[in-house]
């Protein structure tokens, strides 16, 4: 409940102590639609605005002509307009806070409110919120593809419409919510990429740029090694032993070999062993996994590890070490990297302690990293869910019966 002790506590005691007017959405707005016509784009000309960037209107790159903006558009935006989305994540909202001319397609409503009786952010809040992306839902075709919300049935959706002093206090709250949302997420972006760049710096430092020690190609490090080859009719979606292919490394797999094939094969050719650092040899070339000894099998040239001794080279420092190369790829579409351009990398070839070193610094920067990334989203998401809890709450209302 609002404290009825605060600024906006003390309004609604004022002004609204009965409750307030509960409205249709088309009572106190007028409601277009976007052009149904796709229109011809240009490098310039009229800003066209799309559910993709209705947030960041200045950041739309699509444009239409003068001509076809005339003629598409009876109606225009303009000041103090609201963008709302009406086909897919429906019910997102974008307040007009400029005079540049704007165009918009089938897929977004224009609101254009009657200022006298509801503000422009007021309504964007209110759609957004609990209350009105439920009524939103009661008027929706769901078993349309992509779901949708039609033209007329959006000025039938009700809204309080508490006095205009009551509405600009709320706005005047969420928007400072916002705005810390804002500043935290920058803030959280920008020390994750100190961060990394910080990273950067010390895997160049470490393991690049130090000439003092030796040199030794790939090749000398360990053999070129990958598993034997599986045939699609090997394989099944579902099945005993995970088997990865170029494009699920390092993700989920989403075929499987029998237990007699994936015995028999890890006896008889090329197998990993745990710590062995895997490598894409095509297509995103370069993304390192670390085997970790559980059953899986890998396919064949698209997925190599060097057989290495470890009482020269370390898998970790190799896993490092591999972050730095510029892979020299060869092929058409789908890039690859061959073995004889594998073997001839060279790797400076630190004391193992020195190495162990190098990864335990380099551990811990992953560590951090990874820890800022995975808070980043926590901190943001928990602040979202207080701003949209708080947003609710300032806009339940006592609905007024005369």
């Amino acid at each position: 409940m609002i404290n009825k002790h605060s600024r906006i506590g003390k309004l609604i005691s004022k002004l609204s102590s009965n409750g307030v007017d509960f409205k249709k959405l088309g009572e106190v707005c007028e409601i277009y639609d976007g052009t149904h016509q796709t229109p011809k784009y240009t490098d310039n000309g009229i800003r066209f605005v799309s559910v993709e960037n209705i947030k960041a209107l200045s950041k739309s790159k699509k444009f239409i002509s003068r001509a076809d903006y005339d003629r598409y558009y009876k109606v225009k935006p303009r000041l103090n307009d609201v963008f709302m989305t009406r086909i897919g994540s429906i019910g997102v909202c974008t307040v007009i806070e400029s005079e540049e001319e704007l165009a918009y397609y089938v897929t977004l409503t224009l609101i254009r409110p009657n200022l006298t009786k509801i503000y422009s952010k007021y309504i964007k809040y209110i759609i957004e919120s609990s209350l009105g992306q439920k009524e939103l839902r009661k008027r929706t075709l769901v078993n349309a593809t992509p779901i949708k919300i039609n033209l007329g049935e959006i000025g039938k959706i009700v809204i309080p419409i508490p006095p205009l002093e009551i509405q600009e206090e709320i706005v005047k709250i969420l928007d400072s919510f916002t705005e810390l949302e804002a500043e935290l997420e920058a803030g959280l972006e920008a020390e994750l990429e100190a961060r990394k760049q910080q990273y950067k710096y010390y895997y160049k430092k470490l393991l690049k740029a130090n000439d003092k020690y030796n040199k030794i190609t790939l090749g000398e490090v360990g053999k070129v090694s990958m598993c034997k080859r599986i045939f699609k009719k090997e394989t099944s979606t579902v099945g005993d032993i995970p088997f990865y292919k170029i494009g699920t490394f390092g993700k989920e797999p989403n075929a499987f070999i029998s237990q007699e094939i994936y015995e028999e094969y890890r006896k008889r050719f090329s197998f990993p062993k745990k710590g062995d650092v895997l490598l894409s040899a095509s297509g995103t070339i370069g993304r390192r996994v670390i085997y970790n000894g559980q059953p899986a099998y890998f396919q064949d040239s698209n997925i190599i590890w060097i057989d290495n001794d470890e009482s020269k080279v370390l898998n970790k420092f190799l896993y490092y070490f591999y972050a730095t190369v510029e892979w020299k790829t060869e092929g058409g579409a789908i890039q690859r990297i061959y073995n004889n351009n594998i073997k001839k990398i060279k790797i400076p070839v630190p004391p193992l302690e020195e190495q162990r070193r190098i990864v335990l610094i380099l551990d811990k920067f992953s560590v951090l990293v990874n820890n800022i990334s995975i808070s980043l989203p926590a901190e943001l998401n928990a602040h979202r869910q207080q701003y949209e809890y708080y947003r609710n709450k300032l806009l339940t209302f006592k609905e007024y019966v005369g």
